[in-house]
C-alpha cells in the first residue's frame, strides 16, 4: 500500500486537529463541487426514477474501495463514507429534481 499524500507528523492533539480542520475545508470544498454536478444530474435527467441508479453507485462504491486500497486508506471508512453521502446526495436530487421539472 501507497500513501499517495503523506500525513504529517504530529507532536500534539493541536497539530493533529489544525490538519483535520484543514483538511476538512478542502474536503467540504469539494463536496460543494460534487453538489454542482448533482444539481445538473436533476436539471438533465428525464424522469424521477432516474435519480437512484444502483448500477452507478455499486461503481462508484468498487472504484472508491480500489482507491483506498491504492492510496493505503481504510476501505471500509471509505465505503461507508461514500454510500452516506450518496445517500444524501440521492435525497438532495431528489429535492433539486422536483423543484427544477415542476417549474418547467
Amino acid at each position: 500500500m501507497t500513501l499517495i499524500h503523506k500525513v504529517e507528523h504530529c507532536h500534539t492533539m493541536a497539530d493533529v486537529r489544525r490538519n483535520i480542520d484543514a483538511l476538512d475545508e478542502r474536503i467540504v470544498a469539494l463536496i460543494a463541487e460534487r453538489s454542482g454536478y448533482v444539481a445538473q444530474a436533476a436539471r438533465i435527467k428525464q424522469n424521477a426514477n432516474q435519480v437512484h441508479d444502483q448500477a452507478r453507485i455499486d461503481f462508484i462504491v468498487e472504484r472508491v474501495r480500489a482507491m483506498a486500497t491504492e492510496q493505503g486508506a481504510p476501505e471500509a471508512v471509505i465505503e461507508a463514507t461514500y454510500r452516506a453521502m450518496i445517500d444524501a446526495f440521492i435525497e438532495f436530487e431528489r429535492g433539486e429534481f422536483k423543484r427544477l421539472h415542476q417549474e418547467g
